[in-house]
Formats: structure tokens, sequence, C-alpha cells
């Protein structure tokens, strides 16, 4: 009997703050709970950065699961400090991580933060994690009793999370079995700042399907006044008698304000790694939201889009062959007393594996070739075919129209984009930005008055054409274009 989840995700701003800093995943083997935290601008890039990273382990065939999660945490970590490395405005970002791996009949746990964990099973509901707070320290020790934890002035301090820290992050792990009727709950502290336990519990408990239970969780801790970010994932375990999984969600999520002004590492390649990104999710079922989502479907965290594809760009564009495929090829290797015998094994297996990659190369240039991007050719702006990141020699795009528009002309932030390339749904709506670009520069150009000689002086006189000359001098090349461009 093979289990996995029937999942569903929600986040929300709140009521009070400006941006989402959290950041959740869930799918059929693997969910995340992420609350960033870090200020005017390192919240959210810690949150999805985090998230992203760990989103690959949603598979039915991760080995060594408990070893791999946290790994793979470890590795989320180190990646946080070398973001802030690149950008120093980032200094003092962290996130709290809550994760559920299911493998087989075991779910495997890693929790550090106050985000939390809860389960439903066998009609018993319970808290699984433990807050990583100077609070639940005081509790833990019988310092302080529960009223007082309330409201205690320092409630909020955390004393283990991911981010800018040399120190090894303490990650609490828990191998646990599963069986087809659990239901669990991972949340933000946005919750249960606000939601009572025994609501959360009643919400929980009686909504027909993860879809009710995370909707209703967050309407209502909208409804209490939700001065926090709110994140909640549901997950309920099913087995393969039962219901197909559940569908992927679009999130309706606000913008970030923040962290769009970011620089991005040079050398980077926005457009292409937002769009790989986007390839990679859409072939999974899952829910992505909050911050993350942001990253992934917009681009408006673009350091965090930035790292997250380069590190799956080369698996989106080759079809790597499953480990089957693998241990088959080094079985034939080890297989030498029967060599003389199965002679025929090793080149055949080489002779497939070679076909799997040439033809999963050419299926992910293909989709390449059915994206457009407005970047920069010789100096002016022009609309791509393909996107703007090569594979070693290989050219990924190609020029499809040449405007007359420099890159000079135009503002410096727009300049930053299209050296990164701005990638579009379509080749329709990378006309339309051809066009708006061309409608700026035109605007940045001087207006020049007639010259007297042009209109005539008040005496008759043609005056004189020494000032008009100047005025010409003025006035780049390129306005004349454009204007006839335009008009």
């Amino acid at each position: 009997m093979a289990l996995y989840f029937d999942f569903a995700a929600h986040s929300d701003v709140g009521c009070v703050r400006r941006k989402n800093d959290d950041s959740g995943y869930a799918g059929r083997h693997f969910a995340v709970v992420a609350d960033g935290m870090g200020g005017h601008v390192g919240g959210d890039v810690a949150s999805a950065s985090t998230v992203l990273d760990l989103v690959h382990l949603d598979r039915a065939d991760v080995e060594d699961p408990d070893t791999i999660l946290a790994d793979e945490i470890q590795s989320a970590n180190i990646i946080l400090n070398e973001l802030v490395e690149q950008n120093p405005k980032l200094s003092g970002m962290g996130t709290t991580v809550s994760a559920i791996l299911l493998n087989d009949s075991k779910l495997h746990l890693a929790h550090i933060g106050d985000s939390r964990a809860y389960r439903l099973r066998n009609d018993t509901w319970e808290q699984i994690t433990k807050d990583h707070t100077f609070v639940e320290k005081l509790l833990s020790e019988g310092r302080i009793t529960e009223d007082e934890a309330k409201v205690h002035p320092h409630r909020n301090v955390i004393m283990r999370v991911l981010g800018d820290s040399d120190a090894s992050p303490e990650l609490d792990m828990a191998v646990i079995p599963a069986t087809a009727g659990e239901r669990w709950m991972l949340c933000s502290d946005g919750v249960n700042a606000v939601v009572s336990e025994e609501e959360t519990e009643e919400i929980v408990r009686t909504a027909s399907t993860p879809r009710e239970a995370a909707d209703r969780l967050v309407e209502r801790t909208l409804e209490l006044g939700s001065p926090d970010n709110v994140t909640v994932v549901v997950v309920d375990i099913v087995d393969d008698a039962e219901s197909p999984p559940s569908e992927e969600f679009s999130s309706t999520d606000e913008p970030s304000p923040d962290t769009g002004q970011i620089e991005v590492a040079r050398g980077g390649d926005l457009a292409a790694n937002q769009a790989l990104l986007r390839y990679e999710m859409a072939n999974r079922p899952h829910e992505l939201v909050g911050a993350a989502q942001l990253a992934t479907e917009s681009g408006q965290i673009p350091i965090v889009t930035q790292r997250s594809g380069e590190r799956r760009a080369a698996a989106l564009l080759q079809h790597r062959s499953s480990e089957r495929e693998r241990q088959l090829a080094l079985a034939a290797l080890e297989e030498e007393p029967s060599k003389r015998r199965f002679g025929w094994v090793l080149p055949t297996t080489l002779v497939v594996l070679i076909l799997i990659l040439v033809t999963g190369g050419y299926l992910g240039y293909a989709w390449t070739q059915t994206q457009y991007y407005v970047g920069v050719h010789n100096g002016k702006v022009a609309l791509f075919k393909g996107i703007s990141q090569d594979l070693g020699p290989i050219k990924m795009s190609s020029v499809d129209t040449e405007s007359k528009v420099p890159l000079e002309a135009l503002p410096e932030y727009t300049q930053t984009q299209l050296k990164s390339g701005i990638a579009t749904q379509s080749r329709k709506d990378a006309q339309q930005i051809l066009h708006d670009v061309r409608i700026t520069a035109q605007q940045s150009c001087p207006v020049v008055a007639p010259s007297p000689a042009e209109s005539g002086g008040a005496d008759g006189s043609e005056g004189s054409s020494g000032d008009n000359a100047t005025a010409e001098h003025a006035v780049p090349e390129w306005c004349d274009e454009l204007r006839g461009d335009i008009q």
C-alpha cells in the first residue's frame, strides 16, 4: 500500500503587514512552512529561498530520507549565508522551518523555530513540535506558567532559526509511523498568536477536506485581526485506494514592494531562471504559496529566483535517466564474469541511455523555443525568441525583432531589467513591452523649438542660424529615428 498526501495550502499577508515573509509548499510526499524574518528586505528572501531549495524532495523515492532531509535543510542554511555575503542588505535575515517528508509508511519531520506541526490521529489532537523560543524554554524549566507565557514581554524571541549565522543550525528531527487517515497541519505563528488552541483543533477536526481546513483557519485568523502573516498547510495521509491527489493551486498573494530592488548577482539571467522555475513547478501536483510563489511565478524576489533557478537549470534542460536505469548500467559494467555470455547488455544499455539523454535534451530545447523575452542586442532593445540563458556553447535564443531604441535612452532600472531579460508569456506580450519601451525613450528626447530661420523674426529677418545648429546638435540622432518610427 503506497501512501501519499492529499494537500492544501493557504497564505495571506495579514491585516497589518505590507508584505508576506511566509512561504509554504504542499505536494504528494512533502510539505513545509517557513516564516521569514529580517526587517525591511530579508524575511521573504529567507523563507522563499529555503522552501524552493527543499521542494525537490517531493518524490516517493528519496533514499535515506531522514539524513537527506536534514542535509538539505543544512544546505539551505549555507545558501542563506551566501546570499548575505552577496547582498549585505540581507544581513540578519532568518527563517523558521517545519517540514514533513512521507516515505513508504514513515513520516520524517524536521523543525526549527516557532512554526508548528500538529497531528490529528485516532481522534487525538496534539502539537508535535516544540517552539524554539525564550518563553518555551522558561516553560520547560518550570520558571513560568502557561498564563504567564501568553503575556510575557519576550514571547516572540526565537532562539533557533536558519539564517545569517556561521553556526550549524540545531534541528529537531523525528521519524514517525504514518497511517492512512491521519491529518497534519503546519502553520506559521501568525495562526497560534490569535486563534486559540481549542478553536484551531475544532476547525481542523471538523473540516471535511484539507482545502476547507486551510481556508477556514486563515479566514478565522483574519477575522481576529491577524497582526502577522499567516500560512497554513494541511495534509491528509491517504493510500492508493482513495481519491486522487490534489490539483495544483494558484495563489493570489499580493506582490512584495520591498525586495524587487535587491541587486541580482552578476552573471545571472533572471528571466531564464524565472522561466525554468515555473517550468519545473508545473510538472508536479503541488501548492506553493507566500513569498516562494512570488519568486517562482512573478520573479518579484529576483535574488531567490536567480539562485534557485541556477541550481536546477541543468536538470530542467536535460532529461536525466532514472535511478533504476543508472543502476542497470552500473550492474552491466560489474558483470565481468558474464560479459561473454551477455556481451550485448552493456552496448544496449549505453545506447538506451544515450537516446534518453538526446531525447530529453531535444525536448528541453524545443520548450525554450516557445518562449519570448525582451533584451539587448548590439546596444539596442530587441525581442528574442527562446530564453536568455545559454547551455554551454549552445545558444538558447535568437533575435526576432530589433528596435531602434538604444539602451542608453532608458532609465537605469529599466536598463538593468533589459540586461537580465524580461520574460513574457507570449510574442504579443513581448511586442507590447517593445512598444512601451519606444514610448519611454521618445519621451526622454528634448523638445526643440522652431528656429528663427524656420518661423521668421518679428522684423521679417531670417534670424541667426548658429543657435539653431547648436540646438540640432544637442538632440541625439536616435530621437529623430524614434519620432519617425512611432509616428
